[in-house]
């Protein structure tokens, strides 16, 4: 047997990152203060287009905090989340007091159910709570259906928050994900379509909104010669040495996104005879960047049959996201279900889906299956 291990998702070097951390270290600049952070910021701008705006941190759960912050979640406040996602998404909301309200999911995207969202946000405002946010989710790197989210947020008045952790290098209708939020945020966690080892960003069209975001990232120092606090602040600000990571991870993005779309097609290819499997396709302006490829089978013992005989092969997977209204922790918070996450969690598995996976790697995966 090939003992190889076969990881999920594992990070990707592109050969030039050592470069920039060299120029790091030479320089003296290793606080979170630099020119890699300066030049990391300018790389994503260009990347996403749409006069973006980034503010690079030291993960996305600390974009997603600062986020919550900025549009103005406060203690008691509630927050429409996605339910089919990482854990990641909700957790911020709760740092400030506020309640979770979790919306289930449609099966076209696997994302936040237009319907479930506007039944959900006018029976909160009939109890008396008109949501502070929606945090919408990109699941597995494929786009949330923005048109008719942005229409019920627009309709209501609630600020999008667009977690697009999972997408980087999606498109929906030739717009790049991480610039369809008010504020969107990216992450580059080391399992990511690229990685800074860890990190983050949040990306805004207002410059003044990414200019707080910095403020309160760095503890929220006032202009003062002295050291002085007006507000509450993080030590949320990316390191200068990840940074140059991050500048490497760019150059070979594109590269990035090309072989994990190759890697869904291999696997799709490869089990078409098989009628019992089945794959989430792209609906018509969605460009999944592929960041994992999910395998639906017929039932639970089925997945799991597969899941553990790949185990035993030494090849890592994973069960689609548990829903975050079947977590414990947040098992006493609202939720709008219409069972298509639960679902989906019992019979779908996340194949390995890095972009270095040898056609040998993705033929081991194939008889494992």
């Amino acid at each position: 047997m090939n003992n190889k291990k076969i990881w999920l998702s594992s990070p990707h070097m592109g050969g030039t990152e050592l470069n920039y951390i060299h120029e790091a270290f030479e320089s003296n600049w290793v606080a979170p203060l630099g020119p890699n952070v300066d030049g990391f910021e300018k790389d994503l701008e260009t990347f996403l287009g749409q006069e973006s705006h980034v503010a690079a941190l030291s993960s996305g759960t600390a974009a997603l905090h600062l986020a919550l912050i900025l549009v103005g979640v406060q203690a008691g406040d509630e927050v429409i989340c996605q339910s089919m996602t990482f854990s990641a998404s909700a957790n911020p909301i709760t740092y400030l007091g506020a309640n979770p309200i979790f919306v289930d999911s449609e099966e076209l995207t696997w994302n936040i159910c237009p319907e479930l969202l506007e039944t959900a946000i006018q029976d909160r405002i009939a109890n008396g709570k008109k949501p502070k946010a929606i945090i919408a989710v990109h699941l597995y790197g494929m786009p949330y259906q923005h048109s008719e989210i942005r229409a019920i947020a627009d309709r209501y008045e609630i600020p999008i928050i667009e977690d697009a952790a999972e997408a980087l290098g999606s498109q929906y209708k030739g717009q790049n994900c991480g610039t369809l939020g008010d504020i969107s945020i990216l992450s580059f966690n080391g399992n990511k379509i690229i990685t800074t080892s860890g990190g983050g960003a949040l990306v805004s069209s207002q410059q003044e909104i990414r200019d707080k975001a910095v403020f309160l990232a760095t503890q929220a120092r006032d202009a003062a010669p002295h050291y002085q606090h007006s507000e509450i602040g993080y030590n949320y600000r990316m390191s200068n040495v990840v940074a140059g990571i991050g500048r490497g991870q760019m150059e070979v993005l594109n590269e990035r996104v090309a072989a994990r779309r190759k890697n869904f097609e291999f696997y799709q290819e490869s089990l078409a005879q098989h009628v019992e499997f089945r794959f989430l396709q792209e609906p018509e302006g969605h460009y999944s960047n592929r960041w994992l490829s999910c395998l639906l089978t017929e039932s639970f013992e089925q997945r799991e049959r597969i899941r553990l005989n790949l185990e035993k092969e030494n090849i890592e997977t994973r069960p689609l996201w548990k829903p975050m209204h079947l977590q414990p922790v947040f098992a006493k918070f609202p939720q709008y279900s219409n069972g298509t996450s639960e679902n989906l969690f019992e019979i779908g598995l996340c194949l390995p889906s890095g972009s270095d996976l040898t056609t040998e790697d993705l033929n081991r995966v194939i008889e494992g299956v």
